[in-house]
């Protein structure tokens, strides 16, 4: 990391300021850089990384990160970067997922349907047919969504030839589908999940894997409205996957950040952006150090932004409304096993598991997201987990093995609040669920962690503790975050957003970093 400069003005002046390092945040200060401009970087926490970095939670035993799918992370990034350069390696296809049954033998589902076909026919022979076919129009639409996700969302109130153009050609890549593919994709998006899934499959097992990612870190259940827009979203951002997990993606953009010439200040807490006349001036650290700059680029959540570091006065009422309804309620609780051997489920125990879901039907995913409308907790949670010390074996002591689980749902707003007693009666309930699955896992733990959704907010900066930055309802994605800054400008000068509270939304993609970027260059 740079050194702080201390108080000499001329030290701290910059073309760009950019709040955090997690992903988005130094993707954006990178292309930046690259670009030519001067780029100063400021992270509250004492490491780059943010909801992707690689921390220690027991003696020997390190997290890749809160957000474990490291497979979202866009390749044009990693190509205009050159992260493959700073240790970045990928593999082609993410690894197979698995679903353990109490009475069954569970399911390993590959991406690939022929991979699967002896799998699922297991379950279905007919369903082992209709995955091939699900997996094929995913790849027919993929065009179109590839140009809606990967792209600056075009200006429609301003109506300049270049957004019509913009917008034609989507309609266009739209119109290419074909009438019947076209048809289907305006038609499912607004869907439930779980009729979408239900239409293509009998088996309930196969279903909620295949579901999984549209709820994750989400307040919504698999009968929800357009939760079937956010499964799209993540089947078409899905691509390659990072061999040494999240982490290994922010080590690689850190290096490429250091090498650009971009400034890195950790312990660096913003306490103030500062305008005047509605144009930005830069930003003032809590410890009352100044940094100057006429463009501020955001990664930390909206909702900080306008409502913690921002004075009032500056910004339009409009806004100011519409970042205080933002949804920002995380229901995620994050838990870290420490194990002194490999996790094996009881329905396969030759099976070496990387990443598996437990969640058996929709009506059991349904009841768990359920409770969080009363501020209760789920008692039979829905568990996503990654094993990524098989992958990458520096994360544990040898013949150890590290387990991260995203748990869903807990409510930010628990009834009778998170106190200890109640982080480490979640925590109980998530390890009970797991081991009822799993083969003697209660002898195998060393040590846990339990990060609620208040932890999170605590630790990692984000408003509600949210992991996407901010719900990913339907409208909360077509203008992300809200209608003024849907495309990464906002209505003061100078200040952009660059995070997952952006299009295209959360997960370790790099794309609000990415695009964000670009949006600052063609500004000029």
């Amino acid at each position: 990391m740079t050194p702080a400069p201390g108080n000499n003005p001329e030290n701290n002046k910059y073309d760009v300021i950019v709040i955090g390092a997690g992903h988005n945040g130094l993707t954006t200060a990178a292309m930046l850089a690259k670009s030519g401009r001067k780029v100063v970087v400021l992270e509250r926490r004492l490491i780059v990384g943010g909801l992707a970095a690689r921390e220690e939670f027991h003696p020997g035993f390190y997290t890749d990160g809160i957000l474990h799918d490291a497979s979202l992370f866009d390749e044009k990034v990693i190509r205009e970067l050159g992260l493959s350069y700073h240790g970045l390696t990928m593999t082609d296809c993410p690894p197979p997922i698995f679903a353990p049954q109490r009475e069954g033998p569970g399911l390993l589902l590959h991406h690939d349907p022929v991979l699967a076909k002896s799998e699922i026919e297991k379950h279905s022979a007919g369903d082992a047919t209709r995955y091939v076919e699900y997996r094929a129009f995913l790849d027919r639409v993929r065009p179109f969504f590839n140009r809606l996700l990967r792209s600056i969302p075009p200006d429609v109130a301003a109506g300049g030839w270049r957004d019509q153009l913009a917008l034609a050609s989507t309609g266009l890549t739209l119109r290419r589908l074909g009438r019947k593919d076209m048809m289907e994709v305006l038609r499912i998006g607004p869907m439930c999940v779980a009729d979408w899934l239900n239409e293509w499959f009998e088996t309930q097992l196969l279903s909620c894997l295949l579901a999984g990612p549209a709820l994750t870190c989400s307040s919504t259940g698999p009968w929800s409205p357009a939760t079937n827009a956010m499964l799209l979203r993540h089947e078409m951002l899905s691509g390659r996957t990072a061999t040494g997990g999240s982490s290994s993606i922010t080590d690689a953009l850190r290096v490429s950040c250091e090498q650009l010439g971009v400034d890195l200040h950790t312990n660096a807490t913003v306490k103030e952006v500062r305008i005047t006349g509605g144009v930005i001036e830069g930003v003032t650290l809590q410890d009352s150090e100044s940094f100057d700059a006429p463009i501020v680029a955001a990664s930390c959540d909206p909702k900080t932004l306008f409502c913690s570091l921002i004075d009032g006065r500056h910004i339009p009422a409009r806004l100011e409304d519409r970042m205080t309804h933002l949804r920002t309620l995380g229901t995620t609780v994050k838990v870290h096993l420490a194990l002194g051997k490999p996790l094996r489920f009881a329905c396969r125990p030759d099976l070496e598991i990387q990443h598996a879901r437990i969640a058996e039907s929709f009506d059991e995913m349904e009841r768990a997201f359920d409770s969080t409308k009363y501020r209760h907790c789920a008692t039979s949670p829905i568990l996503d987990i990654a094993i990524p010390s098989i992958s990458n074996p520096t994360l544990a002591p040898k013949d150890h093995h590290v387990v991260s689980i995203l748990a869903h749902f807990a409510p930010y707003d628990l009834d009778g609040s998170w106190g200890n007693d109640a982080r480490e009666s979640f925590g109980d309930l998530v390890v009970n669920r797991l081991a009822s699955y799993a083969v003697d896992l209660n002898d195998a733990i060393i040590a846990r962690e339990v990060l609620t959704p208040l932890d999170i907010e605590t630790r990692y900066g984000l408003t509600g503790g949210h992991l996407h930055h901010a719900e990913h309802g339907l409208d909360q994605m077509i203008t992300r975050p809200v209608p003024e800054c849907a495309r990464y400008g906002t209505p003061i000068r100078g200040l952009y957003l660059c995070g997952s509270g952006s299009h295209p939304g959360g997960g370790i993609t790099g794309l609000p970093g990415s695009l964000a970027a670009k949006t600052i260059i063609k500004a000029g």
